[in-house]
């Protein structure tokens, strides 16, 4: 019976850490690899044919070798990059090595015959997107803040006339800069009279801001749901900007139905794990309180005040698969 946990990460994650810790207590069998290292330190030799319709074979890391058919579970977390791996080559021979470990190696880790995915890869892509994550949300009864995608500025012009203040925020975060490290831009408040016909250049995040008395990160795992209201002690439009050791964390409740849309949410992207984020505009009790504001597929959780019962929620959905002490 299959019972090891695959974990697929680069080499320094907290998160990924914490997860396998508490699934070594619970004598799950682990293999922690990153596809990057594709060379000396991972190799793989796998099959598939007639008399054997999933894919088989061994995967071999530095410190561990794994057969296909041993693998129960798959915890997909923040593998680096194939570029980072080939960076070196020319850009032809790169994006062709880029390509071929992608569709060989990534072809079929993410295709493991019975193997349960946290969270497999093409379902976090499909939710990654702002725009069908706000769709949706609506689409569940979820309050969303007034939202303009645009390239128009006169399109902006006409939105900021219809709200008290409007924010920008990014689609994605910075992408790394020529140094390796990658910045960040925080949603903040601004003022279109300052834009130019430079906006025609690409996409931007255009939203109404919300009159907001805090807000709120709510992780679901599986059926299990943590909430924590966060504060930021400036006051911050947006509380990533600071120094998360100064943020100031309560549980929360969450109220029944947006709990219920939540699961739906995540069930209709195929996704088991998420991290959401909410506007509040009362005490929370209401419903309406709530407005959401995007779901992290992906997202980090080893921060919060219950990262140890996310861990455990973790380790339960994973163990459940992968055998050991649930």
């Amino acid at each position: 019976m299959a019972s090891t946990v695959l974990v697929v990460t680069a080499l320094e994650d907290f998160t990924a850490d914490k997860v396998i810790a508490a699934l070594n207590e619970r004598d799950v069998p682990v293999v922690r690899l990153d596809p990057a290292d594709i060379g000396p330190g991972l190799a793989f030799g796998f099959r598939v044919g007639e008399d054997s319709p999933a894919w088989g074979g061994r995967l071999r890391t530095g410190s561990r070798e794994v057969e296909l058919g041993e693998v129960a579970a798959v915890y997909y977390r923040r593998p680096t990059p194939y570029t980072a791996r080939f960076g070196h080559l020319p850009p032809q021979q790169r994006d062709f090595c880029v390509a071929e470990a992608r569709h060989g190696l990534g072809g079929v880790l993410n295709h493991l015959h019975g193997a349960a995915y946290v969270n497999h890869p093409a379902a976090v892509t499909a939710a990654d997107f702002k725009a069908a994550q706000l769709q949706r949300f609506a689409e569940l009864g979820l309050t969303i803040p007034p939202t303009l995608v645009t390239n128009d500025i006169e399109a902006v012009h006409k939105f900021a006339a219809e709200h008290e203040h409007i924010i920008y925020k990014p689609f994605r975060g910075l992408p790394a800069g020529e140094d390796g490290h990658a910045g960040a831009i925080w949603a903040q408040r601004v003022n279109p009279d300052s834009f130019d016909d430079s906006l025609a250049v690409t996409a931007h995040l255009f939203q109404a801001e919300i009159p907001k008395t805090g807000d709120v990160r709510v992780t679901v795992v599986g059926q299990k749901v943590f909430a924590q209201q966060i504060a930021a002690p400036d006051g911050a439009l947006d509380w990533r900007r600071g120094d998360w050791d100064e943020l100031i964390h309560a549980p929360i409740t969450v109220p029944a139905p947006v709990e219920a849309a939540l699961h739906s949410y995540l069930a209709s992207f195929s996704l088991v794990f998420g991290c959401f984020d909410f506007a509040l505009t009362g005490d929370g009790d209401d419903p309406g309180h709530w407005t959401a504001i995007e779901c992290n597929p992906n997202g980090q959780w080893g921060w919060l005040p219950d990262a140890e019962q996310i861990t455990e929620a973790f380790a339960d959905i994973l163990s459940r698969n992968g055998g050991g002490r649930p």
